[in-house]
C-alpha cells in the first residue's frame, strides 16, 4: 500500500470513527462490540481501497460497512426471545419507537454523537472518567491527546478508561438515550468533552499541522446542536460563543505554508466578522440567562476582547487580565493563572507578568508543559534578556510534540541568539 493512501485512510478514519462508532452503539447498545465493528469496518478499508481506490463517499462506505456487520450480530441475535418488531427496527438501523411523552433524548434531536455523549457521560462514572472515556470513544482524541489536555500521565489515562468501560459493563447501564430530566447532571461532562476537542483542534498537540480544523468543525456542529436542545443553559452558549469566537480567526492563524502566525502578528481583516457576529450574540444569551461567572462564558468574554479590537495594539488586555483572574477564582487551574500571567504582561509590564510565571515554576502538572517555558521566554524576550529567553525558547521546543510550535519555538530561540549577539 502506498504512504499516501495509508495516510489518506488515517485521516478519514480520525474523523469519522466517531460517528460509525455512534451508530453501531445506537443498534447494538454495546460498546466495546461497536468498537470492534467500527475496526473491522477500517480493516475492510484497508484491504479494499488501495486496491479498488477510494469510494465517492468514503464516510458513507465506512458507515454502511460497519452497519451491515452489526446487521448481521443483530440478525444472530433473533435466536433469543426478543420481540419481532424490536429486531425489525434494529435491522434497519433505527432507534425502537416509544411514546412521544417518554422525554428521551431520542426525541428531542437526531444526532448520533451528541447523544451517545450523554449516554457514556453516565453519573455512574467520576466526572474525569467520563470525560476522558467520551474523549476517546467520541471525540477522536487518542490516549496520549487526552492525556496531555488532563496534563496527566498517559498510563493514568488509559486506566480510566478501561475502568470506566468495566465500570459500565458491571453496573449494567442502559443504552437508552437519558430523559430530558436527567440531562443537566450530565451536562458539564459533556460541555467539557466539546470544548477539549475544539482545543485539540485548534491548537494541535502533536504532528505535523499547527491546527486539526475538522474537530474545530465538529465540535462547534454539536455545540449549535446544544445550543438548540438546552437553551435555557447559559454555559451551552458559553461555550459555543467561545468556540465561535476562536474559529473565527482560524484564516488568520497560520502563513501559506503552513507556519503558525501569533495573534498580534493576526491580519484582522481575515477574521471572520459573521461569525464574530455569531460569538458576540451566543455570549450575550449567556449573560442574559445569568451565567455571566460561567468558566466558559468568562473565557468567551476574554476572546470578545480580541474580536473587538480592530488592532492589536487596541486590545483592553486591563480587562482580560481581570476576567482571568475570576476565572481564577471560578475555575482555579495553573493554566488558567499561566494565561492570566500573559495578560497581566501586556497590560501591566513584562516584569510583573514574569513574577507570576515563577509562581507556577514548581507546579508537577506543568512541568512538561511546554506554554510554561515559552511564556517566560516570550516575557523575558520583552524585558531584553535575550540569553535566558533563548533558553527557555529552545526548552519550549524540546517539551512540544507539535512540529509547527516546535519550529516556531526554534525560530524564536535563534532570533533571540542573533539579537544577544548584535
Amino acid at each position: 500500500m502506498s504512504s499516501d493512501v495509508h495516510r489518506t485512510i488515517e485521516t478519514l478514519w480520525r474523523m469519522e470513527a466517531p460517528r460509525v462508532l455512534a451508530v453501531l452503539t445506537r443498534m447494538l447498545r454495546d460498546i466495546d462490540l461497536a468498537e470492534e465493528l467500527a475496526q473491522d469496518a477500517l480493516v475492510a478499508a484497508l484491504e479494499y481501497w488501495p486496491r479498488d481506490g477510494l469510494p465517492d463517499n468514503p464516510a458513507a462506505w465506512l458507515t454502511a460497512t460497519a452497519k451491515r456487520r452489526a446487521i448481521d450480530r443483530l440478525r444472530q441475535r433473533q435466536l433469543h426471545q426478543r420481540k419481532h418488531t424490536e429486531i425489525a427496527y434494529e435491522l434497519e438501523g433505527q432507534a425502537v419507537p416509544g411514546p412521544d411523552s417518554d422525554g428521551h433524548l431520542d426525541d428531542a434531536v437526531g444526532d448520533d454523537l451528541l447523544r451517545l455523549m450523554f449516554i457514556a457521560c453516565h453519573p455512574v462514572l467520576p466526572r474525569e472518567s467520563r470525560v476522558a472515556l467520551t474523549l476517546r470513544l467520541l471525540g477522536g482524541l487518542t490516549t496520549a491527546e487526552i492525556a496531555r489536555a488532563f496534563l496527566q500521565p498517559e498510563a493514568t489515562v488509559a486506566q480510566r478508561i478501561v475502568r470506566a468501560k468495566r465500570t459500565l459493563a458491571q453496573q449494567q447501564v442502559s443504552y437508552d438515550p437519558p430523559r430530558r430530566g436527567d440531562l443537566p447532571e450530565r451536562l458539564d461532562a459533556v460541555l467539557e468533552v466539546i470544548y477539549l476537542v475544539f482545543n485539540e483542534g485548534y491548537s494541535a498537540s502533536a504532528g505535523e499541522d499547527w491546527m486539526r480544523p475538522a474537530l474545530c468543525t465538529e465540535a462547534l456542529r454539536l455545540g449549535r446542536v446544544l445550543a438548540g436542545l438546552m437553551p435555557q443553559a447559559p454555559e451551552v452558549f458559553g461555550l459555543l460563543a467561545l468556540m465561535e469566537l476562536q474559529a473565527s480567526r482560524t484564516a488568520a492563524r497560520t502563513a501559506a505554508d503552513g507556519t503558525p502566525v501569533l495573534l498580534e502578528a493576526q491580519q484582522r481583516a481575515r477574521w471572520d466578522r459573521l461569525q464574530i457576529g455569531r460569538g458576540l450574540q451566543a455570549l450575550e444569551r449567556a449573560v442574559q440567562l445569568g451565567g455571566a461567572q460561567g468558566p466558559y462564558t468568562l473565557q468567551a468574554g476574554i476572546a470578545a476582547c480580541h474580536a473587538r479590537a480592530l488592532r492589536s495594539e487596541d486590545t483592553d488586555w486591563t480587562r482580560i487580565a481581570a476576567l482571568y483572574a475570576v476565572l481564577a477564582q471560578v475555575s482555579p487551574s495553573p493554566v488558567v493563572q499561566l494565561n492570566r500571567a500573559v495578560a497581566l504582561g501586556r497590560a501591566a509590564g513584562a516584569q510583573v507578568g514574569l513574577a507570576l510565571v515563577d509562581t507556577l515554576a514548581g507546579e508537577a502538572s506543568l512541568r512538561d508543559y511546554a506554554a510554561l517555558p515559552a511564556v517566560r521566554g516570550d516575557l523575558l524576550e520583552r524585558l531584553g534578556r535575550l540569553d535566558e529567553a533563548r533558553a527557555c525558547f529552545e526548552q519550549a521546543a524540546a517539551l512540544t510534540r507539535n512540529a509547527r510550535e516546535s519550529a516556531q519555538m526554534q525560530a524564536r530561540a535563534l532570533a533571540c541568539q542573533a539579537g544577544g549577539t548584535a
